[in-house]
């Protein structure tokens, strides 16, 4: 049996990084992009992958990064993020610019660049990494909420526009996750990122990791729609019990 190949967008850090080590043990081929190349080679080389500059934000970059694919069933789209938590009388255009450049147009470009080469597999898998933020509301939060409410709707539109072909769509919904997240929304404020997590154990990228792997090592013919996953402790956006 031929080994498949999965590619995974944001690969450098966090859920990224733990998908490709998660799909590179599930016996995939993995190819990694990501703008930090220099934690991005250790990686690939560590799991005998790929790793491609890739700034999902730059249309020639994903251009020259899907040229390389030669060969992709697992589409990770992963790259994404949230800057700022500002009310929306304080909106900051250039924060607002960026998550909807990286959550949604950098979905769309490389979704589109690698369909082809999905569908030529005969049997291609396209897994975007949204968040409840993508299914509800929170004050403050309505650039990065907006933004992924808009990529949760491309993601499932694309399940509609493809049913029939041999393409299957997932899309992961994680709650709290402890990686760089907070670090990036909060412009590297460390003390303020960790109070996100104070008083409760959030999930790790790896908890994350796991379930794109299972989603992505069912038979061809099942299709995990949808995939909710958040700490025992949080029951929404707004909302979690802490110590």
């Amino acid at each position: 049996m031929n080994t498949r190949t999965a590619v995974i967008t944001g690969a450098s850090a966090g859920i990224g990084e733990a998908a490709a080590r998660a799909l590179a043990a599930a016996g995939f081929h993995v190819v990694l992009g990501a703008r930090r190349l220099e934690r991005l080679r250790p990686l690939a080389e560590e799991l005998s992958g790929t790793a491609l500059p890739l700034d999902v934000t730059d249309a020639d970059s994903v251009a020259a990064f899907a040229d390389q694919v030669t060969e992709c069933h697992v589409l990770v789209n992963n790259a994404g993020g949230a800057k700022g938590l500002e009310r929306v009388e304080d909106a900051d255009e250039e924060h607002w610019r960026w998550m909807w450049e990286t959550n949604v147009l950098g979905t769309m470009r490389v979704t589109k660049a690698l369909l082809p080469t999905l569908l030529a597999s005969g049997d291609g898998h396209v897994i975007t990494v949204t968040s409840i933020a993508g299914h509800e509301v929170y004050d403050g939060g309505a650039g990065y909420t907006s933004a992924k409410h808009a990529q949760s709707a491309l993601h499932r539109t694309l399940r509609s526009e493809h049913l029939g072909d041999p393409l299957r769509v997932t899309e992961i919904i994680p709650g709290m996750v402890e990686t760089e997240f907070s670090l990036v929304r909060f412009d590297g404020d460390s003390e303020r990122a960790a109070k996100v997590y104070e008083g409760l154990t959030p999930l790790t990228a790896q908890d994350v990791a796991e379930v794109i792997a299972f989603a992505a090592t069912r038979p061809p013919h099942v299709n995990l729609d949808q995939i909710v996953v958040k700490p025992r402790a949080q029951y929404n956006g707004s909302r979690a019990h802490r110590q």
